[in-house]
């Protein structure tokens, strides 16, 4: 089923296109990354989607109606980057109304669920301005969960916070994929690569990829090493091996050839041993963000 239908979807601001003709289709299922730089169109895509703004052109369905029916309210919900709860209000008054807006029947008895899925049950009758941060993003994770609806936007949902409640964050995103799609923009491809299962990239307002983070058929003749010393030598002794490159980040990005070295990543590994040399990880395939990187350069 899918859930977002997009049909040359544009957005203009005078002689500025933040969204391109972005035509794609998403179907229901498990989380999905959002991606591109600062101005690709990320936020501006969400707002069409959740009906915030009208696109210019285009059209597009969400859980089969156009953004903004009022049938949404109960199947959507969008959590803005820059959200923000009243101060004067506690946790669990604001969180009630949000519920009775999403027509739910016992706003009380959904309040305690979610703020127990965020592990902040105990701060039902705090203020905002009570809690730290994390637990900020996370009381607005748990306003997004109201209702159950059936696909949630996230923009930047870990963003400034501590690893802990990222990870808490991370893990709540997973656990409720069964029930609900994610669709979750992030600067921090890292993060992404963690929760979600495909990525739509944007680029200057134009869709630029959609479809799976790993595809084993195309990433299996390439392996990511993540080490802080100076493993070129070791790596170009290597039989099988293709080409060695250094990313940004100063990974080494390896491909190798899959079909007569099969088990190349343990030649590796016992070649690493041998001369000594200590590695943080050894990734099969190419992170996300060496996939994009080399596709943004290709653009």
């Amino acid at each position: 089923m899918d859930i977002i239908r997009c049909t040359n979807v544009t957005k203009r601001y005078g002689k500025l296109r933040a969204l391109d003709n972005v035509t794609l289709n998403v179907q229901a299922g498990k989380p999905i990354a959002l991606i591109g730089p600062n101005g690709a169109g990320k936020t501006t895509l969400m707002s069409v989607l959740s009906g915030f703004i009208k696109a210019s052109n285009g059209s597009a369905t969400v859980c089969g109606k156009q953004p903004g029916h009022a049938s949404l309210k109960s199947k959507l919900s969008t959590l803005p980057q820059d959200a923000l709860f009243d101060p004067n209000f506690t946790v669990g008054s604001q969180l009630k109304l949000y519920a009775k807006l999403r027509g739910i029947a016992n706003a009380k008895k959904e309040v305690q669920r979610v703020l127990a899925l965020v592990q902040l049950q105990d701060k039902i009758n705090s203020k905002p301005t009570d809690l730290s941060h994390g637990m900020r993003k996370r009381l607005l994770i748990a306003q997004a969960l109201l209702g159950q609806p059936e696909l949630i936007l996230l923009d930047e949902p870990t963003a400034g916070i501590d690893p802990p409640n990222a990870k808490l964050i991370r893990d709540l995103i997973t656990a409720e994929s069964n029930n609900t799609t994610f669709i979750v923009s992030s600067h921090n491809l890292d993060e992404l690569e963690k929760v979600c299962e495909t990525v739509i990239q944007l680029v200057d307002g134009k869709l630029v990829s959609q479809g799976p983070i790993s595809d084993e058929a195309s990433e299996q003749g390439f392996l990511t090493l993540v080490t802080d010393s100076d493993a070129l030598q070791s790596i170009n002794k290597l039989s099988g091996l293709i080409s060695v490159n250094q990313n940004q980040m100063s990974d080494y990005i390896v491909e190798f050839d899959a079909v007569t070295h099969q088990h190349f990543h343990i030649t590796l590994l016992q070649q690493l041993a041998d001369d000594n040399i200590r590695y943080k990880r050894l990734i099969n395939g190419r992170t996300l963000e060496e996939k994009m990187y080399r596709l943004d350069q290709a653009t």
